[in-house]
C-alpha cells in the first residue's frame, strides 16, 4: 500500500460516466420533495415592535420628582417586559377581544381528529377546556424576543391566514401597551389613597407640634423680634455696641487731651489741633493776632525794631499767645471731663451687659428645649408640604386618567405577502447539495474500494535504482592510502560482466552517472605538515555530519602543531555551547573586550577562545575579523570550528580572508553530498578546501 496512489484522472472518469444517473437521481428528488412541499400547510408570520423606554419629561413629571440620570433600560427590565407580554392574562385578553375561541386553526378543531370526531357527535368542549386550548396555540405561534441589544421587543405571530397573523400580533402588542398604561394608573391611585390617608394624620401632628412651640414660648418668655431673633439677643447686641461706642469715645477724648498737653508742655503751638481750632475764643485772638502781626510788619518796612511801636504790637502778640495757650489748657480740661463721663456711661453699660447675660444664660438653656420643639414642628410640617403636592399630582393624574407607560408601539404588524414556512427555495437548495454530495461520495468510494483508482506510482523504480547505484559506489578514501595510487573504479570488466543488467523500462528516467571518487587523502603527519606549509594562518574547519566532527579535528590539529613546535589558536565558532567564560558571541554583542575572550593556559603558544554567554554570535560585526586578524599576527596557525556545513555555518563570515577550508567526513557520507558542499563552498568565495576523512586519522593516531 506503500507504493500505491489514488489516480484522479480514473476518479474524473469514473464521475463523468454517471453523470446522467447523477442528474435523473437528483431531478427525482428534487420533484418528490416539491410535491411533498405542495402538500405541506403554509405558515405567515406578522410581526409588531414595541420600545421600552421612559417617556417622562419636564412637563409630565411630578412637581418634586427628580430628573432620571439613565433612561436606558437594563436587561432585567427588558426580560421582565418580555414575560409579561406572554403572561396568560396579556394572552386571555387578546383571546377574549379578537374572538379567538371561534377560529378553527386554534381551537383544535381544524387539527385534531378528537375535535373533529366530536363535533360530528354534536360534542363541544367545557368553557375552561376550550381556552386552554386556545391559549396554548395561541402561545406556541407567539414568539417575543428583543432585537439584539436594543430597547425594542418584537412580537410576532404565525397563522396560515395572513390577516389573522397581523391582526393578532398587533391585538398583543395594543393590550400589552394598555395593561402598561392601567397598571400605572392602578399604582398612581394607591399612591393618591395612602398619601391622603397621611396627610390626615400629619395634620393632627403638624398643629400639636406648633401648639408645643407657642406654649413654650410663653411659658419662658422666649419672645422674638426682628429678623427672627429673640429680644434678649437684641438687648445684649446693642449693649455691646454702646458699650464698644462708649469706650472709643473715651479714647479719642483722652488722647486728644493728652495730645494738647504735649504741645503746651513743649512750647509748641496748638492752633493746629482741630478741638483747639474749633474755639470761638481761639479763632477770635488768631484773627486779632493776625491783624497785629500785618501791622507790625507794615511799621517794620519804616521803623526799626527797637521802636516804641514795635515793641508795643511785639506785646500784645505775645499776650495773645498766652491767651490761647490759656484757652487750649481749658479744651484740654474739657476733653477730659468728657473722657472721665464716657468712662462712667462704659461701666454702667457694663454692669447692665453683666444683668444680661445671666438672664441670657438662662435663656440659652431654654432655647435648646425650644428648638427641639421648632425643629419637630418643622419637620412635620415640610412632609406635610411635600404630601399634599404629591397627592395633588397623584390625583390630578388619576382623575383625568392620563399616564405615560414606558412602552409604546413603534410599528404595527402587516399581512405578511410571502410564507415564512416552509422555506421551498432553501429545502430544494439544500436536496440538490446532499444528492449530489452522496452520490459523488458513492461513487468515489466504490472506485477506491474495487482498487481501480489505485495505481503504482513511476517515482519508486528510478528512485531504488538510484540506492542500487549509490550502494555501488565505493567508500571514502583513508588518509593511510598511498597518495599517488590510482583511484578505484566500480569493478573489474569481468566482475561487471557477470553482474545481472537492469533494464529500465521506458517511463524510468534514467539517473546521472555518480562523479569520480576524489583523490586520498594524506596520513596525519602529512595533514599536519601540509597544514603548516599551505601559507595561510587561518584554517577553516567545518562538519559534513556532526558538529562534534569539526570539534575533534581541530584538536588533533592543535595537537599535532604543538607536536611540532608550532603556535595555534582555537576559535570556538559553531558549537554553540554556552561557556561561563567569555567568548567570541559576548565580543561581537560588544559586552566583552578582546583581552576578556582570549584565554591561555599553561603553554605560551597555545589559547582559545570559546563560544562565550550568548546564544548567537553577530558575525554582522567587524570585531570577529579583527580579533581573527589580530590573532594571525600572534599566533603561527589561527583554527576555527565553523560548525556545521549548512545556513548556520560560519564560513561566510570569513569570506574575503586568504585561509584553507577542510571539510571533515565520514565513510557514511556519499560522494554526492562531499561535491554538493564543495560546490557551495565555492561559490561564496573560498578556493583552497580540502576534504578530510576524520575516522582515518583517529584510526592512524591510534
Amino acid at each position: 500500500m506503500d507504493d500505491v496512489k489514488m489516480d484522479m484522472g480514473a476518479m474524473v472518469a469514473a464521475i463523468a460516466s454517471r453523470w446522467l444517473r447523477i442528474i435523473l437521481v437528483t431531478l427525482l428528488l428534487l420533484v418528490v420533495t416539491y410535491g411533498v412541499l405542495q402538500f405541506v400547510p403554509k405558515q405567515y408570520t406578522s410581526s409588531a415592535g414595541i420600545l421600552v423606554e421612559s417617556r417622562q419629561n419636564a412637563y409630565t413629571r411630578a412637581t418634586n420628582e427628580a430628573q432620571p440620570t439613565s433612561n436606558v433600560a437594563d436587561d432585567t427590565a427588558i426580560s421582565s417586559q418580555v414575560e409579561l407580554i406572554k403572561s396568560r392574562g396579556t394572552l386571555m385578553q387578546v383571546i377574549d377581544t379578537e374572538n379567538l375561541r371561534d377560529v378553527p386553526e386554534l381551537n383544535g378543531a381544524k387539527s385534531s381528529p378528537l375535535g373533529i370526531v366530536f363535533r360530528l357527535l354534536g360534542r363541544t368542549p367545557s368553557a375552561s377546556g376550550l381556552d386552554a386550548i386556545v391559549l396554548a396555540n395561541v402561545a406556541e405561534r407567539l414568539r417575543v424576543v428583543r432585537e439584539r441589544d436594543s430597547r425594542i421587543i418584537s412580537i410576532e405571530f404565525e397563522s396560515t391566514d395572513p390577516e389573522l397573523a397581523a391582526r393578532v400580533a398587533n391585538a398583543v402588542a395594543n393590550i400589552y401597551v394598555q395593561r402598561r398604561t392601567d397598571l400605572s394608573l392602578s399604582d398612581t391611585a394607591d399612591a393618591g389613597a395612602w398619601l391622603l390617608t397621611e396627610i390626615s394624620q400629619l395634620r393632627t401632628k403638624v398643629a400639636e407640634a406648633e401648639s408645643k412651640v407657642a406654649a413654650y414660648r410663653v411659658e419662658n418668655d422666649l419672645f422674638t423680634g426682628n429678623n427672627e431673633t429673640s429680644l434678649l439677643d437684641q438687648q445684649l447686641s446693642s449693649t455691646a455696641s454702646q458699650i464698644s461706642a462708649a469706650q472709643e469715645r473715651k479714647n479719642s477724648a483722652q488722647t486728644k487731651a493728652n495730645l494738647i498737653r504735649g504741645l503746651l508742655k513743649a512750647g509748641q503751638p496748638i492752633d493746629s489741633v482741630p478741638d483747639v481750632r474749633q474755639s470761638v475764643v481761639v479763632q477770635q485772638l488768631s484773627e486779632e493776632k493776625a491783624r497785629l502781626q500785618g501791622e507790625r510788619a507794615q511799621r517794620l518796612s519804616t521803623l526799626l525794631p527797637n521802636h516804641p511801636d514795635i515793641k508795643a504790637y511785639t506785646a500784645q502778640i505775645d499776650e495773645i499767645d498766652k491767651q490761647i495757650k490759656v484757652e487750649g489748657r481749658q479744651v484740654a480740661e474739657t476733653l477730659e471731663a468728657e473722657a472721665r463721663i464716657e468712662a462712667d456711661v462704659e461701666t454702667s453699660l457694663r454692669e447692665e451687659l453683666a444683668r444680661l447675660k445671666v438672664g441670657a444664660s438662662t435663656a440659652t438653656r431654654d432655647t435648646v428645649s425650644l428648638n427641639e420643639l421648632e425643629r419637630e414642628a418643622k419637620a412635620q410640617r415640610d412632609l406635610l408640604e411635600t404630601y399634599l403636592l404629591r397627592y395633588r399630582d397623584a390625583a390630578s393624574r388619576t382623575e383625568s386618567g392620563s399616564a405615560l407607560p414606558d412602552v409604546r408601539v413603534i410599528s404595527f404588524a402587516v399581512a405578511a405577502i410571502s410564507p415564512s414556512s416552509p422555506k421551498t427555495t432553501l429545502i430544494m437548495g439544500a436536496v440538490l447539495f446532499v444528492s449530489v454530495m452522496l452520490q459523488l461520495g458513492q461513487i468515489l468510494f466504490a472506485e477506491l474500494i474495487s482498487g481501480r483508482a489505485l495505481v503504482v506510482p513511476a517515482e519508486r523504480e528510478p528512485s531504488r535504482r538510484a540506492e542500487r547505484r549509490d550502494e555501488d559506489l565505493p567508500p571514502p578514501v583513508d588518509l593511510d592510502d598511498d597518495v599517488s595510487a590510482e583511484p578505484p573504479v566500480l569493478a573489474s570488466a569481468a566482475a561487471e560482466a557477470e553482474m545481472p543488467q537492469y533494464v529500465a523500462p521506458e517511463w524510468v528516467e534514467e539517473v546521472p552517472a555518480a562523479p569520480a571518487p576524489r583523490p586520498a587523502q594524506p596520513n596525519p603527519e602529512d595533514l599536519v605538515e601540509r597544514v603548516a606549509g599551505q601559507g595561510a594562518k587561518l584554517v577553516l574547519v567545518g562538519a559534513l555530519t556532526s558538529p562534534e566532527d569539526a570539534r575533534a579535528m581541530i584538536e588533533s590539529l592543535s595537537a599535532g602543531l604543538l607536536a611540532r613546535g608550532l603556535s595555534a589558536v582555537e576559535i570556538d565558532a559553531g558549537s554553540r555551547r554556552l561557556t561561563t567564560d567569555l567568548g567570541i558571541s559576548d565580543l561581537c554583542a560588544g559586552t566583552a573586550g578582546f583581552g576578556d575572550v582570549v584565554h591561555r593556559g599553561q603553554r605560551t603558544d597555545f589559547a582559545l577562545v570559546p563560544w562565550g554567554q550568548h546564544p548567537k554570535i553577530d558575525f554582522g560585526s567587524r570585531r570577529c575579523l579583527v580579533l581573527v586578524d589580530a590573532l594571525a599576527d600572534i599566533f603561527e596557525l589561527v583554527l576555527v570550528d565553523t560548525g556545521r556545513v549548512g545556513l548556520s555555518s560560519a564560513l561566510p563570515a570569513f569570506v574575503g580572508r586568504d585561509s584553507l577550508v577542510l571539510l571533515v567526513a565520514d565513510e557514511e557520507t556519499s560522494l554526492a553530498d562531499i561535491d554538493k558542499a564543495n560546490a557551495d563552498i565555492q561559490s561564496i568565495g573560498f578556493d583552497h578546501i580540502e576534504v578530510i576523512n576524520l575516522k582515518a586519522i583517529q584510526t592512524r593516531v591510534a
